[in-house]
């Protein structure tokens, strides 16, 4: 286990709640005596929540969770800390998420959506309809944005939650609301409750905190460190990829998928059911369980301990299960489970298993 419990930036993990995401255990920046707002009604915080337009901004989010999901061979998961996000006022964003091997980076232009990892010799473009950006795939880039997931939350699991106005806090020195989502009892779910601080002034959530059961901290949370609103460069949002790179062209693909593009690993995601009881279904990289759980390549079944292939270390973290999707492992944390079977699909929400196996036997 990751003993510094960065965050595993898995877009699974927010689709699982609700299609929305993760976060930090530390105290949030500016944390103190709680500011002195005007009451507000919960469901008139949740509206402005989603009318409000994202400004002009740059801020440093921070990054951790305690799931540690990232050893999951395919699932693209992004260990990181921190990140820094730009967005243009416009609909258009950029984020850059610093990991040990590189930054990787996500622009959401006006005609595309681009992820380059540093550390790769590859870029993957995903083309959007002109005029369409806002309404682009997530992929990596929202993990690392607490104004995307939130509102993504917002707007998924707001029809099967009890929502309350829990107090006040601040986050990166600007008063915020804390709105609170709870799951209804008929809601098949893992989680106790998801806090979004709302900005006072401008209404755009600043960090997204996630609870589960029998827990007085939070299991995940993405939040501004620190924020500054106004105009930001042009270039930002444009992408040239490095001379020498190959460039991957991706499908967004059929109504009811979207990219999970991070490189060469892209792969379709899916997701079945709404709300708290969403499932995330995708496919590993064609040879990933074959390959070797210290990524230096694949080796056999003879290769010494510490180089075994991804399916070993599936066996050293999960549970062998059967079911009617075949046979495969059940990984399990206090907030999310994730079922890969030995044909390489690929299961994971904030739910219990038996959601699982139903959403695989659905497709």
């Amino acid at each position: 286990m990751n003993p510094r419990r960065r965050a595993t930036a898995i877009a699974v993990v927010g689709t699982a709640v609700g299609a929305t995401g993760l976060g930090v255990l530390a105290a949030p920046a500016g944390a103190g005596t709680d500011p002195d707002l005007p009451p507000v009604e919960a469901q008139a915080l949740v509206e402005s929540v989603l009318r409000a337009d994202v400004p002009a901004l740059s801020g440093t989010v921070g990054l951790d969770n305690g799931l540690d999901l990232a050893a999951l061979p395919g699932l693209s998961a992004l260990n990181s800390e921190s990140a820094r996000v730009f967005h243009d006022g416009e609909g258009h964003s950029r984020v850059a998420l610093e990991r040990e091997r590189g930054e990787l980076t996500a622009v959401l232009g006006e005609d595309a959506l681009w992820t380059y990892e540093s550390g790769a010799e590859s870029a993957t473009r995903v083309d959007i309809p002109r005029g369409e950006h806002h309404r682009s795939p997530g992929a990596g880039r929202d993990v690392a944005d607490p104004t995307a997931l939130a509102r993504q939350f917002v707007a998924g699991a707001r029809e099967n939650s009890t929502v309350s106005v829990d107090g006040t806090a601040t986050v990166a020195d600007r008063p915020a609301y804390e709105l609170v989502l709870n799951p209804r009892p008929d809601e098949r779910t893992l989680l106790r409750e998801v806090r979004v601080a709302v900005d006072e002034q401008t209404r755009m959530p600043l960090r997204l905190s996630v609870f589960t059961h029998d827990t007085t901290e939070p299991a995940l949370e993405v939040g501004f460190d620190d924020l500054d609103l106004g105009a930001q460069p042009a270039h930002l949002f444009e992408f040239d990829p490095p001379e020498g790179v190959d460039v991957e062209s991706v499908n967004p693909g059929e109504k009811g998928t979207r990219p999970d593009t991070e490189g060469s690993e892209h792969r379709p995601v899916e997701t079945v059911g709404d709300g708290w009881d969403t499932v995330l279904l995708t496919r590993l990289p064609e040879g990933a369980l074959r390959q070797g759980s210290d990524a230096s390549g694949p080796t056999d079944a003879g290769s010494p301990a510490g180089a075994g292939t991804a399916r070993d270390l599936l066996r050293q973290v999960g549970e062998r299960v059967t079911g009617p999707y075949g046979s495969g492992h059940l990984i399990t944390t206090g907030a999310v489970t994730a079922l890969v079977t030995d044909d390489g699909r690929v299961a994971v929400g904030a739910v219990p298993e038996p959601v699982l196996a139903e959403a695989l036997g659905a497709r």
